[in-house]
């Protein structure tokens, strides 16, 4: 499927882009400077999108940048999202700089959305909130502080598939990442078996990626028993969780089923790390650095 989808971008690009990439092409390397930089890789999801718009068939359905859209395949606000903007604009306020850590009052919202308000956690203060860039910026930054003061093993165990960015990460990092079963491509579901069965090898003390619900790129998420089970063998290897959670309320439409894996680690007694973020569930994409949208990472304990 990744190939068919890169064949399609390649395409894509090569139909509707061709003098802009020679003309780059050409200017890099006639320069002293930049002539030892390498041409990244088309955009997958950039080439389905182009070809949304050149397909002509009236039935089309846009399966590239995951957005919402109305019954006319235009981009939708949400209501809630409208209501804020107004109730921001209405408050005029300041640009001045906020703590290095974020703005305390929207980090405590946004750990009791995750955690949930009547976190045993959070009343104790357990946890440790920081703002940070959206979701890319909360993953970076949660894998380079592991990447710099983890003090067990520096090993991250992502799922397959996963989100092309986190290898990508760990990469920049010169973190070492490696997989472990999740998706059964025989019954498009869960593959519960081969992921206990990776997960009781993987190293003890290594980091163990999670996405908390819509998992990426195929939608397949753990029942809430098998969320249990993931628990109990991860606890009993004695690995660290970190989740990545960019899809809460979006996945159900309920903020509390899909935060439901990160609660019950926590119950569980994990000490987690959790990257969260609002780009693609408050429809927020091309506002990633407003304080309304920027994402969160949380060390709980």
């Amino acid at each position: 499927m990744a190939q068919a989808l890169k064949k399609l971008s390649v395409q894509v690009l090569k139909n509707n882009n061709v003098d802009q990439i020679i003309g780059c092409s050409a200017l890099r390397a006639s320069s002293t400077w930049w002539c030892n930089v390498e041409m990244g890789p088309p955009d997958v999801i950039l080439g389905i999108s182009e070809a949304y718009k050149k397909d002509t068939n009236e039935k089309k359905v846009n399966l590239g940048v995951g957005a919402y859209r109305d019954d006319n395949g235009k981009p939708f606000i949400l209501p809630s999202v409208q209501k804020a903007e107004e109730v921001i604009f209405k408050k005029k306020l300041n640009h001045e700089y906020a703590p290095i850590g974020g703005e305390a009052a929207y980090c405590q919202a946004v750990a009791e959305l995750a955690f949930g308000c009547d976190s045993v956690m959070l009343k104790e203060k357990r946890n440790c909130t920081v703002q940070t860039l959206s979701g890319t910026g909360a993953l970076r930054l949660g894998l380079e502080f592991i990447a710099k003061h983890y003090a067990k093993v520096p090993e991250v165990w992502m799922p397959a598939p996963t989100w092309g960015n986190h290898p990508q990460i760990c990469n920049m990092l010169k973190l070492t990442h490696k997989q472990y079963r999740y998706y059964d491509a025989k019954t498009h579901g869960f593959d519960l078996k081969g992921a206990l069965e990776d997960i009781c090898k993987i190293p003890e003390g290594a980091i163990i990626l999670l996405h908390a619900c819509a998992h990426n790129p195929t939608g397949v998420d753990p029942k809430p028993e098998e969320w249990a089970q993931l628990s109990q063998a991860i606890k009993s290897r004695k690995l660290f969780p970190f989740f990545d959670m960019a899809y809460q309320g979006f996945a159900t439409g309920d903020v509390d089923h899909d935060a439901l894996a990160v609660r019950r680690f926590v119950q569980d007694g994990h000490q987690v790390t959790l990257a969260q973020s609002f780009a693609k569930n408050m429809g927020k994409k091309e506002r990633r650095i407003i304080v309304g949208n920027d994402a969160i990472l949380k060390l709980a304990n």
